[in-house]
């Protein structure tokens, strides 16, 4: 995806020109990524994982989660169908994001949504904050965190080595690519809404600089 790409922001050209060669300093000095291919270039261990989003019938009744979410408007011309895809994106090294494309088909939805995801990575800040552990690595977070989107809201515990990551399957993914091992979490609100969810998630990941001297 990098050859051929021709940068057509200052930030692309400076990575380019190699005149900045680490993620890590973008992310700290809050500059705005908007080409993918800036990610591309940085990232070389980037990981793709894509959110169960979307819902539909079980055979035993119930439903099944699936990653595409469809919806269906009727129009005098007829129906149209658009599709949705989710996609969160992350090196297990505290550096994750998330993105969310819609289209009529659903490989172009997956393609927005994969854009968007690595245009809006975010650093995590990473540390062991359990009482119970206090080994002094970058296994959790450094304390108690707090995110929401819409009705959903979402606290994050730190706990100690060996815990694992206590939270449902779509939930991991977002911590796992972040490069959380062991965590709490407690969540509140339409968690079924998984869109919501995963943003929640990022804005509980995003508040842990809110107190970084």
């Amino acid at each position: 995806m990098v050859e051929g790409w021709v940068p057509k922001t200052s930030l692309g050209k400076a990575v380019l020109n190699g005149e900045i060669n680490s993620i890590d300093y973008i992310l700290e000095n809050k500059l705005t990524i908007k080409e993918p291919e800036i990610v591309d270039l940085l990232v070389k261990d980037l990981k793709i994982e894509i959110i169960n989003i979307g819902k539909r019938g079980g055979k035993g009744g119930g439903t099944q989660r699936i990653p595409v979410r469809s919806t269906l408007k009727v129009t005098a011309s007829g129906k149209r169908v658009r599709h949705s895809i989710m996609v969160v994106v992350g090196n297990e090294n505290g550096v994750v994001g998330v993105g969310r494309g819609k289209s009529i088909e659903a490989r172009r939805a997956y393609q927005m949504a994969l854009r968007r995801a690595k245009m809006n990575i975010i650093k995590v800040w990473r540390g062991c904050g359990s009482w119970e552990c206090n080994c002094g690595e970058m296994h959790s977070i450094p304390f108690k965190t707090y995110g929401s989107c819409g009705s959903v809201k979402v606290i994050l515990y730190p706990a100690p080595r060996g815990v694992g990551l206590v939270c449902d399957d779509e939930s991991k993914k977002v911590l796992r690519l972040a490069g959380l091992k062991d965590v709490w979490t407690k969540t509140f609100g339409n968690t079924a809404m998984r869109i919501n969810l995963a943003y929640a998630l990022i804005d509980a990941l995003k508040n842990l600089y809110k107190y970084k001297l």
